[in-house]
């Protein structure tokens, strides 16, 4: 239980380099390229949480589940999609009520990264990287997990 605080300082980093990645996407697709705000917002969470599970599984996460790493990748993306359903409502809401986070959805994705990062935490931490390294056993995961 030791590992909760360290865990949730890196996936708030993660998080952080995600945003970046988001928002960057996002304001660079409707800026510069005319693409929709909420299809470009659809393309930008795929590189981000692309972004995030790179960043996660080698710092914040050291157990992982016996996954190949496309299968891990899939799984954290449906285990993301929770955190984005949330986010994406709120950005959508924003985007549509404010003409200022039409031209700059960036701003959209901050108002919506806050309610959705419990639920992308929650997710990450009880399904996608759950279980022992590949080659390890529960037992050893355990021994792992109460080494300080």
């Amino acid at each position: 239980m030791w590992h909760l605080p360290k865990q949730l300082a890196w996936f708030g980093i993660g998080g952080f380099i995600g945003f970046i990645v988001d928002a960057g996407i996002v304001q660079l697709l409707v800026s510069k390229f005319g693409v929709d705000p909420y299809v470009g917002r659809l393309f930008s969470f795929l590189c981000a949480a692309t972004a995030t599970w790179l960043f996660n599984r080698q710092f914040t996460f050291h157990q992982r589940g016996d996954y190949t790493l496309f299968g891990e990748w899939s799984r954290y993306l449906v285990a993301m999609s929770a955190g984005f359903a949330i986010n994406y409502v709120a950005y959508a809401l924003a985007v549509h009520y404010s003409e200022f986070v039409r031209a700059w959805p960036s701003v959209g994705v901050a108002i919506g990264s806050v309610p959705g990062s419990a639920a992308n935490f929650l997710g990450a931490r009880q399904w996608v990287f759950s279980g022992p390294r590949r080659g390890g056993s529960a037992g050893d995961a355990k021994e792992r997990e109460n080494k300080p």
